[in-house]
């Protein structure tokens, strides 16, 4: 039995790529098959709407439960911590008391109001493929297929059309939870606007979310994306900048750093037909570059261009490579025969790399490998690429500018930049770094706390999702808690049923997927 664990160790630990191109793969596209059918037939059969209730009844009733034993757990929901983004599972979920909230489904497009009522557990493809065919989409389009729209609500979003709408929080209409008390309650601006401004960043610490209203906005065929090399620091700062101040004359802005004085900024606009200054690219077709590497050919070209991009092509250009993670994943992914052959398959499934991690690959990525998102106002953007620069030296950077709005004055977990004379700016920027740094000598436990106290002394905000090395101090220095303990101490059994946020997503709340399975199978 050991000697087949060490042949697995080795074999997953030297031979991850192919692996993940035999195995994962074909699994993923089985899986991703089967879950794109049922939605469809869910939604097409109007199943969806009848089942709602039974399902909310189903929570309420759990919870009923728990309090007619003794509320002596706390509570989480029974959903798989393997299928979260996050490169780390869950921990407390094998202590907490599951309860289980099987809400997939789409459940009404409401064109009058202006607004798609959803469950949490849809996905960004699901919902994308269904509104684009109705005619309409949502403001904010977080990039990966599998990201949720509870996860987005209770986690973050951002997309590159947020400098324009704000984050994925700020389309949001109206929550609908089931707290512990096991009651449901509906919220929103204007009915019960505390507990609703307080619920995104909340990581289900609140209630458990049934439903949710997001806003919805005619489509049109294609975004016409503009890129444009820059050359130096200033340039790209200046320039990404403007472009991202500019929301009449772009729908979408992002940028990619290819090295701290090398970028491509990208401006794109909502259009119905290609125009004769660019050609079409369906960059989302299988056999198509990544799409990375495709915007990287503008900066080695120096030159503009113009392109029309299908709209949900552009909405998901970064799914097939996971931005650029996959790289390390497959390194030959992106070879021309590869993309001809298997790139339909691609990328394989979060959970199933997770499951696959052996203890060297988890020793070297917990030491080398980066994934944080920093979000930062948009006029410390020079001195975070600096700040990059000098202590990852990690490219590409992703660069995603967006609005932090002051929810009406209601609080919230993330708040504008306030200026030391009073002046308020919404525009912060979202910097992506994926991957293993260049620098000499790197070590995430020395380089992540020291980041994180960069983001906190420059008013920013690390994306939770990620590993957080934060003690619980400087966790409420970087987030408003005040209306947060508020709301936890006025809703009824609210403490006794939730952890705090920090205790979620801290070192204390997650582990290493190697660790987790050790866990698995010790209880």
């Amino acid at each position: 039995m050991i000697k087949t664990e060490q042949l697995f160790e080795h074999l997953l630990t030297h031979y991850r790529g192919q692996f993940a191109t035999v195995f994962l793969l074909p699994i993923s596209a089985v899986y991703g098959a089967y879950s794109g059918f049922r939605n469809w037939l869910s939604f097409r059969l109007s199943s969806a709407p009848a089942k709602h209730e039974t399902r909310v009844a189903s929570v309420i009733r759990q919870i009923e439960d728990w309090k007619a034993q003794g509320v002596g757990q706390k509570l989480c929901t029974a959903r798989s911590g393997w299928k979260t983004m996050s490169e780390l599972v869950p921990k407390y979920k094998l202590s907490h008391r599951k309860i289980d909230i099987g809400l997939y489904d789409v459940l009404e497009i409401d064109a009058q109001r202006g607004i798609v009522r959803v469950e949490p557990l849809v996905s960004m493809g699901q919902l994308s493929r269904t509104l684009i065919s109705q005619g309409w989409t949502l403001p904010v389009v977080p990039e990966l297929d599998s990201l949720t729209v509870g996860g987005l609500i209770m986690g973050f979003g951002v997309e590159t059309s947020s400098h324009k709408y704000g984050l994925f929080q700020h389309i949001c209409e109206a929550f609908e939870i089931v707290t512990a008390e096991g009651k449901l309650v509906k919220c929103s601006a204007s009915e019960n606007p505390e507990l609703f401004y307080q619920i995104p960043w909340s990581h289900g610490t609140l209630g458990f979310l049934v439903a949710a209203e997001l806003k919805i906005i005619p489509v049109k065929k294609f975004v016409r994306v503009r890129y444009r090399p820059v050359q130096s620091l200033d340039h790209l700062v200046s320039v990404f900048e403007q472009a991202s101040r500019d929301t009449e004359k772009n729908d979408f802005v992002e940028a990619l750093v290819y090295g701290r004085d090398e970028a491509v900024i990208m401006t794109g606009k909502f259009v119905d037909a290609v125009g004769q200054d660019g050609s079409l690219n369906a960059i989302g077709r299988w056999y198509k570059p990544w799409f990375f590497k495709h915007v990287q050919s503008y900066l080695q070209s120096n030159k503009e261009g113009v392109e029309y991009l299908p709209v949900r092509d552009y909405y998901h250009r970064h799914t097939r490579s996971y931005f650029w993670a996959m790289e390390e994943i497959i390194p030959f992914g992106n070879h021309p025969i590869f993309r001809a052959l298997l790139g339909w398959a691609l990328p394989p499934r979060i959970e199933l790399l997770k499951y696959t991690e052996t203890r060297t690959t988890q020793r070297l990525r917990e030491k080398y490998h980066v994934v944080q998102d920093m979000l930062v106002p948009m006029r410390f953007l020079e001195t975070s690429i600096d700040y990059f620069d000098k202590h990852f030296r990690l490219y590409p950077l992703w660069l995603s500018p967006m609005a932090i709005k002051d929810n009406g004055g209601q609080g919230g977990f993330v708040q504008p930049y306030k200026a030391e004379n009073g002046e308020i700016d919404e525009l912060y920027v979202d910097i992506g770094a994926y991957g293993t740094p260049a620098k000499s000598g790197f070590d995430n436990a020395e380089a992540l706390p020291l980041l994180e106290k960069f983001v906190i002394e420059h008013s920013g905000y690390q994306a939770l999702y990620a590993r957080t090395f934060m003690s619980r101090d400087d966790f409420r220095r970087m987030f408003d808690h005040s209306s947060y303990d508020r709301i936890r101490e006025h809703l009824p059994h609210c403490r006794q049923a939730f952890d705090e946020v920090y205790d979620k997503v801290s070192s204390n709340g997650r582990v290493a997927p190697v660790e987790m399975r050790k866990l698995e199978k010790a209880s």
